[in-house]
């Protein structure tokens, strides 16, 4: 997991990979404000953005997921909203399997969580290894607008 602002992405590029870079140089170049909800192709399938407009919702009501085939960057555009990571683990319940269909797996329990705070212009980005629990009540529900980029792990081989 790799927690940060995008004012730092001048100093973060040089030690990021190529494909992490070209999404994060994405975010900070358009004006993710003015999308609309819903996918957006940067390079196909390879590389794409979901751009989501919600209202946060208490931790205990929101799954925990990992992914497999594709990483994700949480960039929040407006609002906050608090994020739960923790470890992937063989101890943590399956709620769901949904690898085949959304390359999502949910759990029903997880180890250790860590609180992260997502504010305007912050972003986390989360490995298959991660397991995160997005889209929580930081103080008090809030809407937000979020861009979540997805790149295929195959990219950073």
């Amino acid at each position: 997991m790799i927690f940060g602002h995008i004012s730092t992405l001048k100093k973060d590029a040089p030690l990021l990979p190529k494909a992490l870079v070209k999404g994060l140089e994405y975010l900070a170049k358009t004006d993710v404000a003015a999308l609309p909800a819903g996918k957006h192709e940067i390079e196909g399938k390879d590389i794409y953005v979901a751009i989501n407009e919600y209202e946060t919702q208490p931790r205990e009501v929101r799954r925990a997921e990992a992914h497999v085939d594709y990483l994700d960057i949480q960039y929040m555009i407006s609002g906050e909203e608090l994020i739960a990571y923790s470890l992937l683990s063989d101890d943590n319940e399956v709620l769901s399997d949904e690898l085949e269909a959304k390359d999502a797996i949910f759990y029903k329990t997880v180890q250790q969580e860590t609180d992260l705070v997502l504010t305007k212009g912050m972003y986390a980005i989360f490995f298959p290894w991660d397991v995160h629990r997005p889209n929580c009540t930081l103080h008090e529900s809030n809407k937000v607008k979020k861009a979540v980029v997805k790149i295929k792990m195959s990219l950073l081989k």
